[in-house]
């Protein structure tokens, strides 16, 4: 289980055969991309394409896919809505690369987090407090997951496609566990569906708070977190009703 896995996103790069950068036949050329939000890149900062994808990724993890139009896209970036085009054919495309992006900067997070996390619920509570981390330092990114699981396919295959290698290792991890007498006997691919609705769902209502003017403190969400992983132990730890 120490094999590193590599998401379906993070091989093929994120795109559909757009170029990076910008060179003389690039529609963009001259357009001074920026960003407007504090959380975007930089001028400067990426490829140009990069920009323009982070672009899409915090307006459909926020606003969601259907409110978001590329002539809204455009404008928040300074540029014209055929620079987008140059690099992303449609709409939908531009979705897909948002996809790939999004799942390789999930798996990063995940895959670091594993490292040194140990063994049995140990782990468990290290996922959970960085899937707490990411709602608060990047909840568009939590926010992409909700929305495209929403859309269903074919965006919620592709998002399923690039998360397999990562599902399937936190389903070998809850096996072994369990035929070792740590975990409770159930199906692990319920019961791993389950935990990433429940943590996923908790994590990301400091969303939903924030969208009806409810700004959440960090001692509210430590609370929440708190209480998320003292549950998930009950639920899975054998000995923990005793």
């Amino acid at each position: 289980m120490t094999e590193r896995t590599t998401p379906r996103a993070a091989r093929v790069g994120g795109g559909r055969g757009a170029p990076n950068g910008s060179g003389p036949s690039d529609p963009g050329a001259g357009d001074g991309v920026t960003s407007r939000s504090d959380r975007r890149p930089a001028a400067g900062a990426g490829t140009r394409r990069e920009q323009v994808v982070e672009a899409a990724l915090q307006s459909f993890g926020t606003r969601g896919y259907e409110a978001t139009s590329l002539d809204q896209l455009a404008a928040e970036l300074g540029v014209r809505k055929q620079t987008i085009l140059y690099y992303e054919p449609s709409k939908a495309a531009l979705l897909d690369a948002v996809i790939d992006a999004s799942s390789a900067e999930l798996a990063e997070v995940l895959e670091g987090t594993l490292v040194g996390a140990g063994g049995g619920f140990d782990r468990v509570e290290a996922i959970v407090r960085s899937v707490f981390r990411l709602a608060l330092r990047r909840p568009e990114l939590l926010g992409v997951l909700r929305e495209v699981s929403r859309l269903g396919p074919p965006p919620a295959t592709r998002l399923a496609e690039n998360l397999e290698p990562l599902v399937a290792r936190a389903r070998e991890f809850l096996v072994v566990e369990m035929d070792a007498g740590h975990f409770r006997k159930s199906d692990p691919s319920l019961l791993l569906l389950s935990v990433y609705s429940t943590v996923v769902g908790v994590a990301t209502e400091v969303e939903v708070l924030r969208a009806v003017g409810i700004e959440p403190t960090l001692r509210s969400t430590a609370v929440r977190r708190r209480e998320l992983i003292q549950f998930l132990r009950r639920a899975l730890v054998e000995d923990a009703l005793g």
